[in-house]
């Protein structure tokens, strides 16, 4: 296992980590590793697409209806022999 040093840590943060430890039976070391865990562990939540943000965003409003247009048929592709 790895080990870490913090250096200049506040006296207050110090003192709330002392006190968290206390509070739930655990040395301040062992609460820090729990901190730690805790925050790495965490996944961030998935960027919303702009599609998905416009309709959320519209949704409430009864939402926006589009005519979609006819689409026109494919042209040939170019040929290069």
């Amino acid at each position: 296992m790895a080990s870490i040093i913090i250096r200049n840590l506040e006296e207050g943060v110090k003192t709330r980590l002392r006190v968290r430890a206390a509070e739930n039976g655990r040395s301040m070391e062992e609460e820090a590793r729990v901190i730690l865990r805790k925050a790495v562990g965490r996944r961030p939540a998935p960027a919303k697409g702009l599609g998905t943000a416009l309709q959320e965003l519209f949704e409430p409003l009864g939402g926006v209806e589009l005519e979609i247009p006819a689409r026109d048929p494919m042209r040939d592709l170019p040929r290069f022999d």
